[in-house]
């Protein structure tokens, strides 16, 4: 089971973790976490122009933002929410969501 863990603080998104693959037959779905994870980690820090620190590893991506970037980005991290949550109405055995505060 794919899961992602959403860092709030002061509502807003201040970063994301994702652990694990999904299960075999599910191939689509570590794909298009995947994508959306780079897409969004690719805006903000090409884009955007922000700095992030990013640890990826096999089945593994840490995403973290300063807290005083988090308005900046909010707008791009609120998007890839959503993508995951729809995600996980289509896939609800495959992938778990959890919302941390920091």
């Amino acid at each position: 089971m794919t899961k992602v863990d959403f860092l709030l603080h002061d509502g807003l998104i201040t970063g994301f973790t994702i652990t694990d693959h999904a299960e075999e037959g599910s191939d689509i779905l570590c794909a298009a976490i995947s994508s959306a994870a780079y897409m969004t980690v690719n805006t903000i820090t090409d884009i955007l122009g922000i700095v992030v620190g990013v640890e990826v590893k096999d089945g593994y991506m840490e995403v973290k933002l300063e807290e005083e970037d988090a308005p900046k980005a909010k707008a791009i991290l609120d998007g890839f929410q959503l993508h995951i949550q729809g995600l996980k109405e289509e896939y609800d055995e495959f992938i778990k969501i959890k919302i941390s505060e920091v």
